[in-house]
C-alpha cells in the first residue's frame, strides 16, 4: 500500500466518526504506521496537523447543522466533539471570522476546509480518459480558442494566500459575493440566449495580497457597457479539467477545488504551468448544472522542472 492510501484511509475513518473521540494512536494502527511518523505524514500530504484538520472538518460540517434554526448551537457543539458553546463559538470565529450565532442570523457563504481526495496528487490520466474520484468524474483535455469569446458581468477583489488552493482556505466565501451582485443585475445583462457562464480568477488591478475575480454571462463578440464588468477569453490553446457529479451540490461542494488541485499535478507532470488566469466554464444546458469545466492556459515549464 503507497503512503498516501495509508493516509486516506485515516481520512475516511475521521469522516466516518466525525463527531466522536478520534485517538491519534487509532489513526496511526489504521495507517499501519508510528504515532510520530503517522502525525508526521498526515502534515505533509494533507497541510495540516491531523488535530486541526478534525476541527475544520468538523467545523466544516457543523456548518450545515447549522442552517436549521431548530437546532441550538449548544446541541451541535457537543454532537461533533467541541464540548461546550465557548469553544466552539471560539473555533469557528477564529476559522471563519465570525461567529455561529451571527452565521445563522445573518447567512453568509463559507469556504470550508475540503476531505482530500490524495488519489489526485498521483493517478496520471491521458487526455480524453475519465477519472472517478469520490464520485466525481474528471476528464483532461486541450482546446483551442480560434476567436475571442466575451461575458459581461460583475467583479470584486478578495484576499488571496499564495499556495493554498480552494478548499484548502477556511473563511467566507468571497467570489459567492460577486457571483451574488452578477446575479443582480444578470437581467439586465444583453447575454446570449443559453450562452455560458463564468468565473474568472486573475490579478487585475487588485492590489497587494489580493485578487481579482469576475463572473458573467456570454455576450455577443465586442458587447460593452459601462455598466458592467467585462472579461475576454483570449484566442490561445487551454487545458480543459472538465467534471461532473451526481447533483449540482456535490459538484460546489468541493469539486472546483479537486479540479484545480488536480490540474495543477497534471500540468506539473507534463513539463507544463498555468499562465496567468483561471477560468470557470458553466454550461446552462447542461441538464440539472451537474457539469462544469476549468479552463487553464499554460505555458512550457522552464527546464522543465
Amino acid at each position: 500500500m503507497h503512503a498516501w492510501e495509508a493516509i486516506q484511509k485515516t481520512l475516511n475513518h475521521i469522516e466516518e466518526r466525525i463527531g466522536e473521540e478520534i485517538p491519534i494512536e487509532t489513526l496511526a494502527e489504521i495507517a499501519a504506521l508510528s504515532p510520530f511518523y503517522y502525525q508526521r505524514l498526515f502534515t505533509r500530504l494533507v497541510k495540516r496537523p491531523v488535530r486541526e484538520y478534525i476541527k475544520l472538518r468538523r467545523l466544516a460540517v457543523a456548518c450545515r447543522a447549522l442552517r436549521d434554526k431548530k437546532n441550538r448551537i449548544l446541541d451541535i457543539a457537543i454532537e461533533y466533539g467541541f464540548g461546550s458553546h465557548e469553544t466552539f463559538t471560539r473555533a469557528f470565529k477564529d476559522t471563519y471570522g465570525i461567529t455561529p450565532a451571527r452565521y445563522r442570523d445573518t447567512p453568509v457563504s463559507l469556504s470550508h476546509f475540503d476531505k482530500p481526495d490524495l488519489l489526485l496528487n498521483y493517478v496520471m490520466i491521458d487526455e480524453g480518459v475519465p477519472l472517478i474520484s469520490d464520485g466525481l468524474v474528471l476528464e483532461m483535455n486541450r482546446k483551442s480558442v480560434e476567436a475571442p469569446v466575451d461575458f459581461l458581468g460583475a467583479e470584486g477583489h478578495f484576499p488571496f494566500e499564495r499556495g493554498k488552493m480552494l478548499g484548502e482556505r477556511p473563511g467566507v466565501d468571497m467570489p459567492h459575493k460577486v457571483w451574488s451582485m452578477f446575479i443582480s443585475i444578470l437581467n439586465d445583462i444583453p447575454k446570449i440566449p443559453g450562452g455560458r457562464h463564468i468565473g474568472v480568477c486573475y490579478r487585475g488591478t487588485a492590489p497587494e495580497g489580493h485578487t481579482t475575480y469576475f463572473a458573467g454571462a456570454e455576450v455577443e463578440r465586442d458587447v460593452k457597457s459601462p455598466r458592467f464588468a467585462s472579461w475576454r477569453i483570449p484566442v490561445r490553446e487551454y487545458v480543459v479539467c472538465g467534471f461532473e457529479a451526481e447533483n449540482f451540490e456535490q459538484l460546489t461542494a468541493s469539486a472546483l477545488g479537486k479540479a484545480m488541485k488536480y490540474t495543477r499535478f497534471w500540468l506539473k507532470k507534463h513539463g507544463l504551468i498555468a499562465d496567468g488566469f483561471f477560468q470557470t466554464i458553466y454550461y446552462q444546458d447542461s441538464p440539472e448544472n451537474t457539469y462544469i469545466e476549468l479552463w487553464i492556459p499554460f505555458r512550457q515549464r522552464e527546464n522543465n522542472i
